[in-house]
């Protein structure tokens, strides 16, 4: 019941940052873009209460308030600030007409943002302790395996090529720039998560030492 009002929650918020902004409903890339988001949300949603019930109910705490520490629920407020902002910017682009991407590349969007919660569940089948906040849980170990033998944080570098992608589907090239400061919440929040790991959680900086980008195979 939770995960439906969250997912009702969801289609409400997405209604918002994409046809308020737009100023019509006469936006078919915006009516795609919902179709697609939406339909990986539930596909996420089923895979991991047939899988992993308890991570789902684990990431259903999510947000600011979940968050401990004063400098993550500043850090969380940024990053849901920028998830808002992007659908937002690329609709509003849409209505003043700033930019315009062809039909291909709005397509593309919409696969990379299927691509996108592929990896999601990558990373969920690699680690049942992805939850939403920075904890460690009872008898968690380092994992190492999957797209964590790659890079440190899997679940956040998947959120890049969704974010570009949400721009791209929504047929704006400019909302593409809201990356930008995505990369930098998500970088302030990796610093902040591993300065805790490495304390709480055994054996978490022997793996820093083996796998050793961050965010970005080959850059950081």
């Amino acid at each position: 019941m939770r995960a439906t009002g969250r997912f009702l929650r969801l289609l409400l918020l997405l209604a918002v940052c994409v046809f308020l902004p737009a100023g019509t409903l006469d936006y078919w890339e915006g009516w795609l873009f919902s179709a697609v988001f939406a339909a990986c949300s539930v596909a996420l949603t089923l895979y991991l209460a047939i899988n992993d019930p308890k991570l789902l109910e684990q990431r259903m705490q999510i947000g600011p308030a979940a968050e401990t520490e004063g400098s993550q629920k500043i850090i969380m407020v940024a990053v849901l600030l920028v998830l808002a902002a992007t659908p937002a910017v690329s609709a509003t682009d849409h209505r003043l007409g700033w930019s315009s991407a062809p039909a291909v590349v709005v397509v593309l969007g919409d696969l990379l943002i299927v691509l996108a919660h592929a990896g999601f569940c990558l990373v969920f089948r690699a680690n049942t302790y992805g939850v939403a906040t920075i904890q460690v849980a009872q008898g968690q170990n380092v994992i190492s395996t999957g797209p964590y033998a790659v890079i440190r944080h899997p679940m956040y570098a998947w959120n890049l090529p969704m974010l570009f992608g949400t721009a791209l589907a929504l047929g704006s090239w400019w909302g593409t720039l809201m990356v930008v400061p995505m990369i930098a919440a998500l970088a302030a929040r990796i610093l902040n998560e591993e300065r805790y790991l490495a304390i709480n959680l055994a054996g978490y900086a022997d793996y820093t030492d083996k796998v050793r980008y961050r965010l970005i195979p080959f850059i950081w």
